[in-house]
């Protein structure tokens, strides 16, 4: 029997055409069998160019629709912005927002230089803090125990990576957790992880990460955020996350059980991790090798999302070099339903996430 699988609903072909498809098909296959033909072409016939077999199934091939990172951040900061101007309206009050760089590395300058540009987009309260790369752990941390009891910052960040002379998880962790609107705090990693049901008399809502009394990282929430944004079902589907860092692919790979997905991680020691992910509604790919996930890897309408960001060699480019995800884009496009670019996708989400973080740890100040 030949089964039809329609790859996604956003792209729908006439019954007609389906059943033009078939008629061939079943012709094909009839003459071939019954005249001897030996021509290649009719033993084997090409599927037309909108055409692809996935496990013996014909699929239609489509181009994916671009999820716009950029757009919904753009949305979102102005979002922000109408509820910092009622919180000041209304209390007062400015949420407020200090960055710690160290070092000068160019990316993270340029990572600060956006996440500052963001705050006064939406009328946040920033400071900025920037020490040489020989500044003593010591003084770091008298800093962020000054800012935990600053009642104007609601918001601490450290930009990451920090020179290798200094201990990376003892300063986050000095940061208090109502503050860590990062949500690298060991204790808001651990309300993550936590398969209860209610926070004190407050039953859990997954599907309002605003209504938590913790801080989700930004990256992993910026995910769901744009699967939500671009209501793709969560709940019963199969999502497999590539990667299992504490930044991205753990916390996404929690955000996703919570909204009832069956969720599987592949990483490094993971065998034919293809064969896995072909099997996944929703892929997240957060592995940090550039185009690792080939487009011969994923299932036929599945949603993909991008957050890798590497960076290749292009003599083309004024840089000379371009940056690109984890997925194999524009041969993944012809087959996903729904992909991040990169760049422009995840991106984005990750610096409104941080800045909605920052608006709600100040207004829990406020109900405190």
């Amino acid at each position: 029997m030949l089964t039809l699988l329609i790859a996604t609903s956003n792209n729908k072909y006439t019954i007609v055409n389906l059943f033009k498809i078939l008629a061939l098909t079943i012709f094909t296959r009839y003459i071939t069998k019954s005249s001897g033909f030996v021509l290649s072409s009719l033993r084997r016939p090409k599927p037309p160019p909108f055409v692809l077999l996935h496990r013996n199934r014909i699929c239609f091939k489509m181009s994916g629709q671009i999820i716009d990172g950029k757009a919904i951040s753009i949305k979102i900061l102005n979002e922000i912005k109408e509820e910092v101007e009622i919180l000041k309206e209304n209390n007062n009050k400015i949420p407020g927002l200090a960055v710690i760089l160290v070092g000068s590395r160019k990316d993270s300058q340029t990572y600060v230089r956006m996440k500052k540009k963001a705050c006064n987009d939406c009328g946040l309260f920033s400071l900025g803090f920037d020490y040489p790369d020989t500044v003593s752990q010591n003084e770091i941390l008298e800093n962020i125990y000054d800012l935990n009891r600053n009642p104007e910052i609601h918001g601490i960040l450290v930009q990451l990576p920090l020179p290798s002379h200094l201990d990376e998880s003892f300063i986050l962790n000095a940061i208090c957790k109502e503050k860590d609107v990062d949500g690298l705090h060991p204790l808001n990693t651990a309300s993550l992880c936590s398969t209860s049901t209610h926070f004190g008399a407050e039953k859990v809502d997954w599907t309002n990460f605003r209504s938590l009394p913790f801080h989700i990282a930004c990256t992993p929430q910026g995910c769901i955020e744009l699967l939500d944004r671009y209501e793709v079902k969560i709940e019963s589907k199969r999502a497999v996350v590539i990667g299992r860092s504490n930044l991205v692919g753990l916390p996404v790979a929690m955000l996703l059980m919570h909204r009832n997905a069956t969720v599987t991680i592949v990483h490094s020691k993971t065998p034919n991790p293809e064969s896995v992910v072909k099997e996944a509604d929703i892929v997240i790919a957060a592995v940090g090798k550039a185009g690792i996930v080939k487009a011969d890897w994923l299932k036929p309408g599945c949603v993909v999302i991008d957050v890798g960001i590497n960076s290749v060699d292009d003599p083309s480019k004024k840089r000379g070099y371009r940056l690109v995800g984890d997925v194999d884009f524009e041969n993944a496009k012809e087959v996903a339903s729904l992909i991040t670019p990169v760049p422009g996708g995840v991106g984005p989400l990750t610096i409104a996430m941080l800045m909605r973080n920052t608006v709600d740890s100040c207004r829990h100040s406020l109900q405190n």
